[in-house]
């Protein structure tokens, strides 16, 4: 039903709720105290907190493979794999694996979501443009959009390529979660295991800090725009991943369009639901579940969660109740 409009821009959905403080890359550090970065990449506002002795030395790597991806992965960049795919008038276009790879997982989504969760939605993502529009687009517009299917997409071996010209490629619902991935993989290869990656809102967590303390991590009140927390979820070597109305959007006449588009409509998704949240292990995965939950709304979408091994979700409604589903418990959520 759903896919995110290209790399999301939101007000940070997380707020890091650190025990101790953070400080700057110039700090003296010791293992137990961190260093943080900030940076803006993937069309948002990047934060990387590591911790022990040699983290700095690594801090800057993880922002360039952060634009690496960018650069492979964006619909909107002219040489990027995507780009590149969806302007070759369904001929196939050789790409990097990780692009394969990528392309792949956001074809089981769609699989495993009975074709809710689609990669081939970008005519109708850039139509709507949420982060630019004013005005909803028009009925015939939005007609003219649809009819994508992600099964014309086709790959051999790294050569990817549409069947026919209602498909283009958005990997917005997914992408940035799977930078967050390989963020934490590079990190892991080099010894550094303690630490928060946090790509706007996408959060993903490593070991505890001093082997017995989790992090903290805010779950944002929808359109509250102080950034205060409605809840806290106490984690380590976790991913935790929001979809929700509030990240994006615009009013017209009263109206709030936001950029979770329903397939079946071409309309924004309108149901019971102002977020979701998904903790699980990869980032990846939790990006595609929390667009395909909320694009469910709550029922189908707890009732799905619930399907999935080693994931949990929290669920906001738009009376700003909180629902989770059997694993989350008193330990893991913290309400005010």
């Amino acid at each position: 039903m759903s896919l995110r409009n290209n790399f999301r821009t939101t007000s940070i959905t997380f707020c890091l709720i650190m025990v101790i403080g953070l400080c700057s890359c110039s700090c003296n550090m010791n293992s137990n105290k961190p260093v943080t970065k900030n940076g803006f990449a993937l069309d948002t506002i990047i934060t990387i907190t590591l911790y022990g002795d040699d983290s700095k030395e690594y801090i800057d790597e993880c922002f360039n493979i952060a634009k690496k991806y960018d650069d492979m992965l964006s619909n909107t960049k002219e040489n990027s794999d995507i780009y590149k795919i969806n302007r070759a008038n369904c001929e196939f276009v050789e790409v990097n694996q990780d692009t394969v790879d990528l392309i792949n997982k956001g074809k089981y989504y769609g699989d495993i979501s009975n074709d809710a969760f689609d990669i081939s939605i970008g005519k109708l993502t850039t139509l709507w443009d949420i982060k630019n529009r004013t005005v909803p687009p028009t009925q015939e517009e939005i007609n003219n959009a649809m009819g994508f299917n992600y099964n014309n997409i086709e790959i051999v071996e790294n050569k990817v390529r549409l069947l026919t010209d209602k498909e283009q490629l958005d990997l917005g619902g997914i992408a940035k979660g799977f930078i967050a991935d390989k963020i934490k993989d590079y990190l892991n290869e080099n010894g550094i295991n303690k630490g928060v990656i946090n790509l706007g809102g996408n959060v993903l967590c490593l070991d505890k800090k001093d082997g017995n303390t989790n992090y903290n991590i805010g779950i944002q009140k929808p359109f509250d725009e102080s950034g205060t927390p409605l809840c806290a979820l106490s984690v380590s070597n976790k991913s935790i991943v929001t979809s929700g109305d509030y990240q994006r959007y615009f009013e017209y006449n009263g109206k709030k369009y936001h950029h979770i588009i329903d397939i079946n409509t071409g309309y924004p998704v309108d149901n019971e639901l102002d977020s979701v949240t998904i903790i699980n292990s990869s980032s990846t995965d939790g990006d595609a579940l929390s667009t395909i939950a909320f694009a469910y709304g709550l029922k189908k979408g707890m009732d799905f969660i619930e399907s999935i091994p080693n994931t949990e979700a929290i669920f906001v409604s738009k009376d700003g109740e909180i629902h989770k589903t059997s694993g989350v418990d008193d330990n893991m959520l913290k309400t005010q």
